[in-house]
């Protein structure tokens, strides 16, 4: 019915830089709001950023000013550039998204984690 695909993850050195993709596909009428979530081992996971279908963004502290959510609406894609990059961003990201089916269904998805490491 719905899959959320993600892709650009993977290792980096501290200081550079990431775009994470999560492409949305199925049978999908529209896309209400997309996000970023992060979860390291042993912790809840938590809200890295967020955009809505009319691009109202939010981000969490910790990646404010280093990182940017973005949505191409034609491709069913957000996008989340992540920027000098640390340490402790080191974590699983997870996408998640409200979406939009016929007959006024609305369900929230999550897709695959993919792993961030940043290391030196």
């Amino acid at each position: 019915q719905v899959q959320l695909v993600v892709s650009g993850g993977g290792p980096v050195q501290p200081g550079g830089s990431l775009r994470l993709s999560c492409a949305a596909s199925g049978s999908i009428v529209s896309i209400y709001t997309m996000g970023w979530y992060r979860q390291a081992p042993g912790k809840q996971r938590e809200l890295v950023a967020a955009i809505t279908s009319g691009g109202s963004t939010t981000y969490a502290d910790f990646v404010k000013g280093r990182s940017t959510i973005s949505r191409d609406n034609a491709k069913n894609t957000v996008y989340l550039q992540m920027n000098s990059l640390k340490f402790e961003d080191t974590d699983v990201y997870y996408c998640n998204a409200r979406l939009g089916f016929s007959g006024n269904l609305m369900l929230g998805s999550w897709g695959q984690g993919t792993q961030v490491t940043v290391s030196s």
